[in-house]
C-alpha cells in the first residue's frame, strides 16, 4: 500500500447509502469527518441521520460543500443519473472537488465522469471495492483506483479509513477494469464452493469439519471462508446481491466481447445466477447459489 500525500479532508458527501454505504459511513464519522448523506429512500437512512450524518435532499445539495464526493449506487443507470440529471454532482460541483466512484460500474462511464470534471476543474477517482459487508464492517475492503495518480495519493488517508488494501491501477476506468477481474475470478470461485460442499454433503460428510480442511488449503478463497459457512446455516441475506453481481457479470461479459476474448467460465456462471433470478432470489447475496445445487 502507498502511503497518502494530502491532509486529511473533514467534509465528505456520501451519496448512496446502502450495504456497504452504510458502514464506509459509519468509518468516516467516527474519524471525526463531517458526513452529508443523501439517497433515494429517506427512510432507509435514518439510523445514520441519528448517530450525527447531516441530510441532504439532493446529490446536488449534499456535493456542495464538500470536499470529496462519494458515490455508491446499484446500476450504471444510477451512476449516470446521480452525476449528470438533474439535481446531480455536476449541476452542484466546483472547482477543487474530488468525486469517487465506488459503485462497480462500466470503465467507459469512468472515462466519462472523469472528462466531465476536467472540464469543472474538477477531479476524478473511480475506485469500486471488493470484501462486501464483512469488510465495510471491519474498515478492511480492498479498492482499486483509477484517475490521476495525484489524486489519488490525495485522497488516499480518506480511503485509508475504510480500506485496507488500496492500489492504484492507472488511468480513469482502470480501478473499473480491476473490479471486473475481481468479479471474473468470484464467479467461477462461487461455482467451486457450492460444488465442494455439495459433493461433501452427498458423501455423507460433515460439511462444517470438512470446510476445517480444505479452507485454510490451496483451496482456500475469501468466498470459501466467509459464504460457506453461511450457506450451511441457510442464511442468504444479502452482503452483496445477486441482482447487482449479475449486472456486474454482464459489463464483464460485454467487455470481453470488445476484447475479442471468450469466458466460458464467467458465462456459465452467468447463466446459473440468471437462473435465481427469474426465480425470484435477485435480492439475496450471492451465496445463494448453493440452493441451485438443491433445486436443479
Amino acid at each position: 500500500m502507498e502511503e497518502g500525500t494530502g491532509q486529511l479532508m473533514k467534509k465528505v458527501a456520501f451519496i448512496g447509502t446502502g450495504v456497504m454505504g452504510k458502514s464506509i459511513i459509519r468509518h468516516l464519522q467516527r474519524a471525526d469527518i463531517e458526513v452529508t448523506i443523501f439517497t433515494r429512500t429517506k427512510a432507509k437512512a435514518l439510523s445514520l441521520i441519528e448517530e450525527g450524518a447531516i441530510w441532504a435532499d439532493t446529490a446536488s445539495e449534499a456535493t456542495k460543500h464538500a470536499d470529496i464526493i462519494f458515490t455508491m449506487a446499484g446500476y450504471p443507470a444510477d451512476v449516470e443519473r446521480i452525476y449528470f440529471g438533474a439535481d446531480g454532482i455536476f449541476e452542484a460541483g466546483s472547482a477543487g472537488q474530488i468525486v469517487v466512484d465506488m459503485t462497480t460500474s462500466s470503465p467507459a462511464l469512468a472515462k466519462k465522469i472523469a472528462k466531465e470534471a476536467i472540464t469543472r476543474n474538477m477531479s476524478s477517482i473511480d475506485a469500486p471495492v471488493s470484501g462486501g459487508d464483512i469488510g465495510a464492517q471491519n474498515g478492511t475492503l480492498s479498492i482499486m483506483c483509477g484517475g490521476e495518480k495525484a489524486v489519488f495519493e490525495e485522497i488516499y488517508d480518506v480511503l485509508s479509513i475504510f480500506g485496507k488494501e488500496i492500489v492504484y491501477q492507472g488511468e480513469a476506468g482502470a480501478g473499473q477494469h480491476t473490479k471486473m477481474a475481481n468479479q471474473i475470478a468470484i464467479a467461477t470461485n462461487m461455482i467451486g464452493v457450492c460444488e465442494a460442499i455439495t459433493y461433501a454433503e452427498s458423501a455423507g460428510l460433515d460439511p462444517q469439519t470438512v470446510l476445517a480442511s480444505i479452507a485454510t488449503g490451496a483451496a482456500g478463497s475469501w468466498s470459501l471462508s466467509n459464504l460457506a459457512p453461511r450457506m450451511l446455516a441457510k442464511d442468504f441475506e444479502p452482503g452483496f446481491y445477486v441482482k447487482h453481481f449479475l449486472k456486474d457479470m454482464d459489463i464483464a461479459l460485454k467487455e470481453a466481447e470488445m476484447m475479442e476474448l471468450n469466458l466460458p467460465g464467467l458465462k456459465l456462471a452467468r447463466s446459473m445466477y440468471h437462473e435465481l433470478v427469474t426465480r425470484g432470489l435477485e435480492d439475496k447475496g450471492t451465496q445463494v447459489l448453493y440452493e441451485a445445487y438443491h433445486k436443479f
